[in-house]
């Protein structure tokens, strides 16, 4: 028995509202909070007992009927969200938000945020050595515009490429945790790699809006300063992806406040064959280990392993900040201050989440 298959009006005052609820989030998993427990009701309970291996069983009746539900701790509820993002799963946090002592009928309650694979920004839910990016791609005739926003560090940078293949290569490079598309973009074969991507109507994906929305979240007046005023179609998707996580997150965003483009003459372009042949993140065995990061990745502190891999996925063609690096190498190698600057390092905590 599915809800849509119920009279709305036979069914429980307290089932009424966590229907009413649940018909704004239809394609993602609704945890309602009750008690000491987040409850599911219904398919959604079916879902996650299967994803979960939690039990599934039935409370009471209503509209004349068993209701199926599941439920989990509320106190040990990042376990089962870190498992759900990991299956790819998006999940609505339903809190109690009235006072039960004055409420007639149920507590009131709301949707206080919404994880998503992409957006994530709690530790417990997050490989603290990998970038999360959300990308978002829009398409207009041979020109792909690409944002990648990490929510947790507030990175947002956008790119255009021309073609398929170059599409492709940018993708691998960026292993996006959840992809945003127009519900009328192709279904192109490369998208085959990403199965469940969140599908946006067209109209998120409008030029001129983007432009406003980002100007207004950077307080600018216009995206000049940026570098990326010749890049409509980048964004384009840059405000679709801006506008996803406002609705998810449900809050302020203070820490977005700047966007920067990528030109691909800068870097040194890897196809999607190339990066899989060097072994740089998996081996052709598909494992981490002995790769070239896992080799050469020896520091001591999250971000810079997240930087390291930045580093050796987009390699410079700036032949002068490239100069720059290996002059701090050699300064550290020559006064040996690296041992002492890694103890302090071993000390900081991950500032940039």
């Amino acid at each position: 028995m599915t809800m849509s298959a119920q009279n709305f009006a036979e069914h429980t005052p307290m089932m009424q509202q966590y229907l009413r609820i649940k018909a704004d989030y239809p394609d993602i998993l609704v945890f309602y909070r009750m008690g000491d427990f987040y409850e599911l009701f219904y398919d959604d309970a079916r879902h996650a007992a299967r994803l979960l291996d939690i039990t599934l069983t039935t409370r009471g009746k209503s509209a004349g009927e068993p209701i199926p539900m599941a439920g989990v701790p509320y106190h040990a509820v990042e376990n089962y969200l870190a498992k759900l993002v990991r299956l790819g799963q998006s999940v609505a946090i339903c809190e109690q938000i009235g006072d039960p002592n004055s409420s007639r009928g149920p507590v009131e309650r709301k949707v206080v945020r919404i994880v998503t694979p992409g957006t994530l920004t709690d530790e417990a839910l997050l490989d603290e050595r990998r970038d999360n990016l959300l990308v978002a791609l829009h398409q207009s005739g041979n020109c792909f515009g690409v944002a990648n926003l990490d929510l947790g560090g507030g990175r947002f940078h956008l790119t255009q490429v021309i073609g398929e293949e170059a599409l492709a290569s940018e993708l691998e490079r960026l292993a996006p945790a959840e992809l945003l598309l127009s519900e009328d973009f192709p279904k192109l074969k490369l998208l085959q790699h990403y199965p469940n991507p969140r599908r946006q109507a067209p109209w998120h994906f409008d030029p001129d809006s983007a432009t406003r929305a980002l100007c207004a979240q950077f307080g600018t007046r216009s995206l000049d300063g940026f570098g990326c005023a010749d890049l409509p179609v980048a964004i384009a998707a840059a405000g679709c992806l801006l506008q996803y996580v406002k609705d998810t997150q449900r809050n302020a965003l203070p820490h977005l406040t700047r966007i920067k483009a990528e030109r691909r003459e800068d870097s040194v372009i890897l196809d999607a064959a190339s990066r899989r042949n060097l072994e740089l993140e998996h081996s052709l065995s598909g494992h981490t280990q002995h790769t070239l990061i896992g080799v050469m990745d020896r520091c001591v502190t999250p971000m810079g392993s997240r930087l390291l891999r930045r580093w050796f996925n987009r390699p410079l063609r700036d032949h002068s900040v490239l100069r720059q690096r290996q002059h701090s190498i050699a300064r550290l190698l020559r006064d040996g201050d690296g041992e002492t600057i890694r103890g302090v390092l071993r000390g900081v905590g991950d500032m940039e989440r």
